[in-house]
């Protein structure tokens, strides 16, 4: 199919897909996340006139703030790791990723420059490292605050 519409050998592939919710773990984080949101919270702008589209734009998406800033980081570090989709969508080696990147620092016969393999494993960590500390809050909200009943 990608390969119909011209987008094999480009990143299209590996971005599109994310934006339309391809892992089923992240819409059950968010229905379960959207589940625990009190009825009498989502009641009150009805009473005050609000319809279902202005109840879901001023209220339900400000409050699923930090669990979609959790999809968005999990999705960057299953994309950033995934190894097999990338390998199937790119061929020419200036478009690798790193994970295909580091792939290539062993050869056929098992001899491979470990010096070179490890720096460049350490580098890649770098912008999962940021993502994590700059997002660590809305994670950490994210992530408990549909575990807790109260």
């Amino acid at each position: 199919m990608y390969n119909t519409v011209g987008w094999v050998n480009t990143f299209l592939p590996l971005i599109i897909p994310k934006f339309f919710a391809t892992e089923g773990f992240f819409i059950f984080l968010l229905v379960q996340f959207m589940r625990a949101m009190s009825n009498e919270l989502l009641e009150a702008p009805r009473i005050d006139g609000c319809n279902t589209f202005q109840i879901y734009t001023l209220f339900i998406i400000p409050l699923s703030i930090p669990a979609l800033v959790t999809v968005a980081i999990f999705t960057f570090i299953w994309t950033w790791n995934d190894f097999f989709s990338q390998m199937i969508y790119l061929s020419d080696p200036a478009k690798f990723t790193v994970s295909l990147s580091l792939r290539m620092f062993v050869d056929a016969t098992g001899q491979s420059s470990w010096g070179s393999l490890f720096a460049m494993s350490c580098l890649s960590l770098v912008p999962l490292f940021v993502i994590f500390v700059v997002f660590q809050r809305y994670l950490i909200e994210g992530i408990t605050s549909g575990s807790l009943k109260g």
